[in-house]
């Protein structure tokens, strides 16, 4: 990582626990003005307060927003802009799986809400002050099981078939593609785009995992996890390091580049996935 952070305006979602909060720290460790989303106020000033306390950076902020919500979406862009002219870093973090199917308040399914489009709309919505922060870097948290995802298009928001595992894996690759598609458009900009595995972390992420995977999830592979604060290293390097100065468009793992799956660099799928996710945004 750079040294420091200084004079770096940083904003990383999901940022009151788990990874979220270990790259919140150390960025302000490092210097940064940070901006900490989270959906509940009561975790979030709590985890603000003990980075604080551990860095004595006091520039650390704390948004609230529920990342299910478009309009919420919207309100933290527009709440972060009345506030700061400048952002050097944007970590798309915030993350979750849902064992059943669950409809947000917009009629989207929660996992595909909250892993992809409400990344892709924050996205849009800061692009321009990124770029005339320019350098600056977006950073989303994918993970390895982009591999085994499908873009179902005919049945998006799994109406006609929900599986928790496909649905998170259908997020992921979404996430990939969308990053790839985000850099080719970014191209000339000075903003770069890259996707990160942060690895197996033990977070709450499967917590409504049952029965045999819940079982091996939540207790038998448990202890053979990264900790957080591992788990919280690539995305840490992307956010950082001078190494990674005009790279874009990539996929990282354990803080190396690392070829996605097939299907994430399908230009034409990504181009397709950018057009729905587009159109269902603008209907929220």
């Amino acid at each position: 990582m750079r040294d420091n952070m200084h004079g770096k305006v940083c904003l990383i979602t999901g940022a009151n626990r788990g990874i979220g909060k270990v790259t919140a720290l150390e960025l302000a460790r490092l210097g940064a003005e940070v901006v900490m989303v989270s959906r509940d106020r009561e975790l979030g000033a709590a985890a603000r307060n003990k980075i604080i306390d551990a860095t004595g950076n006091p520039a650390v902020e704390l948004l609230v927003a529920d990342l299910a919500s478009m309009a919420q979406v919207r309100h933290l862009a527009d709440t972060f802009l009345a506030n700061h002219d400048q952002l050097h870093v944007l970590v798309n973090n915030a993350g979750l799986a849902k064992h059943d199917r669950v409809l947000t308040e917009d009629g989207y399914e929660t996992t595909l809400a909250v892993n992809h489009l409400a990344p892709f709309l924050l996205t849009h919505l800061l692009l321009n002050v990124l770029k005339t922060s320019a350098p600056a870097r977006i950073v989303n948290v994918s993970s390895m099981m982009h591999q085994w995802g499908t873009i179902h298009f005919d049945d998006l928001m799994g109406e006609q078939h929900y599986n928790m595992h496909s649905a998170y894996s259908q997020s992921k690759l979404a996430s990939v593609l969308f990053t790839c598609e985000l850099a080719r458009q970014l191209d000339g900009t000075g903003v770069t785009a890259n996707c990160v595995h942060p690895g197996t972390v033990r977070t709450d992420m499967f917590r409504e995992y049952t029965g045999f995977m819940g079982l091996m999830t939540n207790h038998l592979w448990r202890p053979f996890m990264k900790s957080p604060d591992k788990g919280a290293a690539t995305s840490l390097y992307l956010a950082t390091s001078s190494k990674l100065d005009g790279i874009t468009g990539k996929y990282f793992a354990n803080c190396r580049e690392k070829r996605p799956s097939r299907s994430s660099r399908n230009k034409d799928l990504a181009r397709q996935l950018w057009e729905v996710s587009q159109e269902l945004v603008d209907r929220s």
